[in-house]
């Protein structure tokens, strides 16, 4: 899956490099053989092509695995010129010598001369004084004390370079410039300079974006929050809406505003005004925004929108009602009534379902609701008083409905509930007279019938 931090920091990535002229470069990184399937990586490009990153405007995808010449050849480099070392320490061995199991690595083998051999690890020797500054666009001037940077591994000990490397030479060997990416990679940065440094080659300009973050301000985690993209997107939120509110994850337009075209946020964004502080993932935010974004929407165009849920694919489960079922004409009558009132596509479903199905889906707990003492003689009196109408529009059936109700005391909202459940089966839904309307005089009269007969 593709986690919507990532989504956040490609489109900050994008943006930035259509502003500076530059190419915006895809790496995937699959040196890790337990995380890398094929179809993983397609799900990434898929999600890209839908937040508006699409394939044939960028370089790439490149695969890390395809390096891993150059990595070999770099960790040679940096051994022969004095600047690794091969160590046989075990973590066992490190933490007996320091007596605690929270210990960095201790510099045992710097002087003892070690050959290339199997399980020998190839520590890159970090510097035992100075400092290393990482120039940052959004944090300023990070500074790390070189004395407390261990000698970290750059190799394993059976010779595969170790990310920290492998990323680094990816970098020079594509000639990246700037690399944009989470706060969380911030600890890594000093040692991975170190290494640029060491292979004589200038380091790229770092901009440190702030960690996403739930409700609790924990980091936004895959195992405890929703957090991949494609998930938000077989829901039912529109493209458009989710890439505005990744963009704010850290940024803000101009002006009292955060619904803002696209163009606008590609001419405005800048990483100097991104803000260091974890940035808030609000679900129910981005849930309202997206309200806006359907609201928005022509209703041509909505309709179109609706129609992955409407049939169903590959990733979206298909509705309740048979194909042939469906009746395009009737969604089309309802669409504008539907648009007003969801927030997310997959909504559409239990919207207008009571259409497309020979009998309505009860909610139980909707019918316990509406079908207290009374709503037998309702339905009897609403049954005939609809069977002599001559016309079949929403103005009558409410104002016959309505006196229906009035006859029992009853005001319209207590009056149409034991209707609108016997008809559509829930307590909510689209406006009750434009739904009949829709529906029909013959399928609406048979669901109150069969309703009526489930009651003493």
């Amino acid at each position: 899956m593709f986690h919507v931090g990532g989504a956040r920091s490609a489109l900050q990535n994008w943006i930035y490099a259509r502003q500076q002229g530059g190419v915006f470069v895809l790496r995937i990184e699959d040196t890790d053989a337990a995380r890398n399937k094929p179809e993983w990586t397609e799900g990434i490009l898929s999600a890209l092509d839908w937040i508006g990153i699409e394939r044939g405007s960028y370089e790439g995808p490149y695969f890390q695995s395809s390096y891993a010449g150059e990595h070999r050849a770099a960790a040679q480099r940096l051994y022969e010129g004095g600047r690794a070392y091969y160590c046989d320490c075990t973590r066992e061995a490190v933490q007996a010598r320091s007596g605690s199991q929270y210990s960095g690595y201790d510099g045992y083998c710097r002087d003892r001369g070690l050959e290339p051999a199997p399980g020998r690890a190839l520590r890159f020797r970090s510097p035992d004084e100075g400092a290393t500054v990482v120039v940052d666009l959004i944090r300023g001037e990070p500074t790390f004390e070189n004395k407390l940077i261990e000698d970290f591994v750059i190799a394993r000990g059976d010779g595969s370079p170790v990310f920290l490397l492998a990323n680094v030479v990816d970098d020079m060997s594509m000639g990246i410039t700037h690399v944009i990416r989470a706060e969380e990679h911030l600890p890594n940065t000093p040692k991975q300079q170190l290494l640029w440094d060491a292979l004589g080659v200038k380091p790229p300009v770092w901009a440190h974006v702030p960690v996403v973050v739930n409700e609790k301000r924990q980091k936004l985690s895959k195992r405890r929050d929703k957090v991949a993209l494609e998930a938000y997107r077989d829901e039912g939120y529109l493209a458009d809406a989710m890439r505005n509110y990744l963009m704010l994850l850290g940024w803000a337009p101009s002006g009292d505003r955060e619904i803002v075209p696209w163009s606008v946020i590609e001419e405005e964004f800048r990483l100097a005004e991104v803000n260091p502080s974890p940035a808030f993932f609000d679900e129910k935010k981005l849930r309202a925004f997206n309200g806006e974004y359907i609201r928005a929407l022509p209703v041509d165009g909505f309709v179109a929108a609706c129609q992955p849920w409407l049939t169903g694919t590959d990733t979206i489960p298909p509705p309740p009602w048979q194909p042939e079922e469906f009746d395009p004409a009737a969604f089309d009558a309802v669409a504008p009534l539907a648009q007003t009132r969801i927030a997310v596509l997959s909504e559409i479903v239990p919207n207008v379902d009571f259409l497309f199905l020979a009998d309505p889906l009860i909610d139980e707990g909707a019918w316990a609701k509406a079908m207290k003492e009374g709503a037998g003689e309702l339905l009897d009196a609403a049954i005939t008083a609809f069977e002599a109408q001559a016309t079949w529009d929403a103005e009558t059936l409410k104002s016959t409905l309505e006196a229906v109700g009035a006859q029992r005391g009853l005001k319209l909202g207590k009056a149409q509930a034991p209707v609108r459940v016997a008809v559509t089966g829930r307590t909510v839904g689209l406006p009750l007279f434009e739904s009949l309307e829709v529906l029909g005089r013959e399928r609406t009269l048979t669901r109150l019938r069969a309703a009526r007969v489930r009651l003493p």
